[in-house]
């Protein structure tokens, strides 16, 4: 590693990286597993992948989350639909609540969600929440 390249994010890292380099100085596969203490098949992945991806390839990957149900478009427009009150909607009494945003985004965009889920809505759009749903 050079010193221009960051520093690994957690030892898991830093022992594909040390795998790599020691590769790149002609060691063998077998011989790499043994020095640090992997097995072979460990070590054939990590050089697949970082003949594929280069180097990076062998860097900490966050595993990848669920994808948003509502697009970014959705999600902006969210606030200026909940400025407009509950009552606009057919609610009674002007509260947001959870449910009645699980609703309105279910009216709207057809994506449902569950009320727990809903409270961020309302954080982001600044709106306070009723106690009760």
């Amino acid at each position: 590693m050079s010193k221009k390249e960051p520093l690994p994010k957690d030892w898991r890292e830093g022992r594909r990286l040390r795998a790599w380099q020691l590769y790149q100085q002609g060691w063998k596969q077998k011989d790499i597993a043994e020095a640090l203490g992997v097995t072979e098949g460990a070590v054939s992945q990590w050089m697949h992948r970082a003949k594929q991806d280069g180097p990076d390839g062998l860097r900490h990957q966050p595993p990848p989350g669920p994808q948003p149900k509502l697009t970014e478009e959705q999600r902006a427009q969210l606030p200026d639909l909940l400025a407009k009150g509950s009552e606009h909607y057919g609610f009674r009494g002007e509260a947001w609540t959870t449910a009645r945003v699980a609703v309105l985004i279910k009216q709207q965009f057809g994506v449902g969600y569950h009320p727990a889920h809903c409270r961020r809505f309302l954080r982001a759009a600044r709106v306070q929440c009723a106690k009760t749903d």
